[in-house]
């Protein structure tokens, strides 16, 4: 499949139409979405009739892959390019109908249930042929149908062209605030969280849809019965992804992780009024790594609070996630966020104070640089928390440094392995070299007026030699007085009470 690709990219560089990898990336992921789509009810066509059952495809006759596009000498040139943008034209059997994009987004479910059909709808909803030669097109077909993704191996080879085109993707659009989260630390984090069979499980920005094909293969081991397999289907994963390659990555993803019809919004995950967000929006379970660093316009940010407004993504989306997971012990999330979240102060400081009074931060697991390598070197960090109440007590666990190296990178990666002393202290909480618990209480600091002025969560590991004060010199010093005021009241109650008591 690699050597596909390659080629086939070569070849859009030849059309005037496509202007970079902003253009050329997405156009090859629908082609290769449409072989793949292909190929998967291919089979499921064939095990329907090896069991006497009825099959009925996405895609009919004649717009599938096999109908016009599996034969090198096939429709090209103009022909092709009308068969994919006109309204109605003659189609590959010599009828009149819809050209293909008008079909694809034609498609409905039948009866009103959400079907697979509804996935090819939406996905092709803002998608457009960009290339200009129908011949360099059909070249570009041909080379993908030499791609057979009921190949175990060619499976396997997609899952690194998931992580290629969207770092190729973030790279081309200059766009460093969404990178992809390393398959180790998604599996932790849905391993600790644990969904269940009956959960409703979101990830509001999913990306290529990491956490929910992760999820979806957690909950599929407790599914066993035609009935516990449809409610996996139907009401357990949920997404959201505005951008239109990952929304389609995301989709190929799920659909071949075996989730028959992805249940992906579109639109963006922040364009609702927070206040608005009810019960019948809340799910049991947030898995996610939303983007940080970026900027939102006027219209989202008028969706939240007005003293919890900010231009930082990361901070809306940590406020959307409070809102929508369900309410008295039943809700738990699991979030990525970067350092700066945690010693922010001003409203990123309201908001955390928000998630210690309303909400249970119970862990704080602690990476080291580099785990996000190539994306960004910043450090980061999982923040587990659930609704069962206001905070009492935050657990911090540290992730040791590689052996043998001062950081993590995108040749020798942080492995799913390296979080087994986690995964064991996880189950049996003690205090050790890596682990240490704060109480919640002295967290949030106020003004005379009660107003939140501070509340940070960026605690070093008093465990660690290499144990670092990175507060501004006036703040340490501001530190050490206000203990020693605290310190000289507590002497003055003491010398009260024995002063009472002689």
């Amino acid at each position: 499949m690699d050597s596909i690709v390659k080629s086939a990219r070569k070849m859009m560089r030849k059309d005037k139409g496509l202007n970079g990898d902003l253009d050329r990336l997405p156009m090859l992921t629908w082609i290769m979405f449409l072989k793949f789509l292909d190929d998967m009810e291919r089979l499921e066509e064939e095990r329907a009739e090896i069991g006497e059952r009825d099959f009925k495809g996405a895609i009919e006759a004649p717009y599938r892959w096999r109908d016009w596009a599996a034969q090198d000498d096939g429709i090209t040139g103009p022909d092709l390019l009308a068969f994919l943008a006109a309204e109605r034209t003659q189609l590959p059997d010599g009828s009149i109908g819809p050209g293909l994009f008008a079909y694809l987004k034609s498609l409905r479910g039948e009866n009103g249930r959400r079907e697979r059909r509804d996935v090819v709808a939406t996905v092709f909803q803002g998608l457009t042929n960009r290339m200009e030669s129908g011949y360099l097109l059909r070249d570009v077909v041909n080379l993908v149908d030499g791609i057979h993704f009921d190949s175990s191996d060619e499976i396997h080879t997609l899952g690194r062209l998931y992580e290629t085109l969207v770092r190729e993707m973030r790279d081309a659009a200059g766009d460093s605030g969404e990178f992809y989260t390393p398959r180790s630390v998604v599996r932790f984090m849905v391993e600790v969280t644990d969904p269940r069979l009956g959960e409703s499980v979101l990830d509001p920005a999913c990306g290529t849809g990491g956490f929910l094909s992760e999820a979806f293969q957690h909950i599929e081991r407790q599914a066993n019965t035609v009935e516990t397999r449809e409610l996996l289907q139907s009401k357990s994963i949920f997404g959201g992804e505005a951008k239109s390659l990952p929304f389609l990555l995301a989709q190929m993803n799920l659909l071949l992780h075996g989730l028959d019809a992805p249940q992906i919004d579109p639109g963006n995950a922040l364009r609702f009024r927070l206040a608005e967000i009810g019960e019948e929006q809340r799910v049991e379970v947030i898995l996610t790594n939303p983007p940080f660093g970026g900027e939102e316009e006027a219209g989202i940010l008028n969706n939240f609070p007005e003293d919890r407004r900010t231009a930082e993504t990361a901070l809306l989306f940590l406020q959307l996630i409070m809102r929508r997971l369900k309410r008295g012990g039943r809700g738990r999330a699991a979030v990525v966020v970067p350092n700066g979240t945690l010693f922010g102060d001003g409203m990123s400081a309201r908001i955390k104070a928000d998630l210690l009074t309303q909400f249970n931060l119970h862990t704080v697991v602690r990476l080291r640089e580099g785990v996000f390598a190539p994306y960004t070197d910043i450090p980061t960090n999982l923040i587990f928390f659930d609704t069962t109440g206001p905070t009492q007590t935050i657990w911090y666990y540290e992730q040791p440094r590689p052996v043998g190296r001062k950081k993590y990178s995108k040749t020798a990666p942080m492995m799913y392995e390296e979080f087994g002393d986690c995964f064991a202290w996880w189950e049996n909480r003690e205090e050790n070299e890596r682990a240490w618990q704060v109480g919640a209480e002295d967290l949030i600091q106020r003004d005379e007026h009660g107003r939140v002025v501070a509340c940070n969560l960026d605690l070093k590991n008093p465990h660690s030699p290499d144990a670092i004060d990175h507060r501004a010199p006036a703040e340490i010093v501001d530190g050490i007085i206000e203990k020693e005021r605290r310190i000289l009241t507590i002497m003055d109650e003491i010398r009260a009470t024995l002063a009472g008591a002689a």
